[in-house]
């Protein structure tokens, strides 16, 4: 079985339109025959709080995500490693910036900003905002950039039905892989929803 945190790809899919709270299955692939992780999101929550495990069970938890104020429009995400509780870092939307093209600061756990992650190219993301289904027909692609390291790529494509988001991690990347699954989850749970 591979594990999630150890994956240099994989793909996050959720059911669109759900009503009582959103359900992600984690997949090692684009086929979606091996589940590495699950994650479930509650309904009518004042302030966001996800929780990503290693399958539907949900008997081994691995990150918790957590908005850190109720009403943030910059949406500040903190990470926490959920076998020991420590904080490990997070990621910050910057709301006005992100109004044209979504972008966010990746922050350590002294809280202090050390890559990026934007998205593509300001014509496709002006054209998601304006055009109606723009965003079925335009993947919206981000990349986080950690300098001294490769691009890691978050696509998300949707259709009226599925939303999915895969994470392509190159080879050399010395992230810590919690911090890239979190800022995976914020964008298909957080930015999935406002666009």
């Amino acid at each position: 079985m591979t594990d999630l945190l150890e994956s240099n790809h994989y793909l996050i899919r959720k059911k669109l339109l759900k009503i009582l709270g959103e359900k992600f299955h984690i997949y090692s692939d684009d086929n979606q025959e091996e589940l590495i992780g699950y994650s479930y999101q509650k309904a009518f929550k004042i302030k966001e709080d996800i929780r990503v495990y290693t399958d539907e069970s949900e008997t081994e938890e691995i990150l918790k995500i957590k908005a850190r104020n109720v009403l943030d429009l910059s949406g500040n995400y903190d990470f926490s490693d959920s076998k020991n509780g420590d904080f490990i870092g997070g990621v910050k939307r910057h709301f006005r910036k992100s109004i044209l093209q979504d972008s966010y600061s990746v922050f350590d756990s002294d809280k202090q900003i050390f890559a990026e992650i934007k998205e593509d190219r300001m014509f496709s993301a002006i054209i998601r905002r304006i055009v109606p289904f723009a965003k079925y027909v335009f993947p919206q692609q981000f990349a986080l950039n950690f300098p001294g390291n490769p691009t890691i790529i978050f696509t998300q494509k949707m259709n009226p039905v599925i939303q999915k988001l895969t994470v392509d991690i190159p080879e050399g990347n010395q992230l810590d892989p919690r911090i890239i699954l979190g800022a995976a989850m914020v964008i298909i749970a957080i930015e999935g929803k406002q666009n």
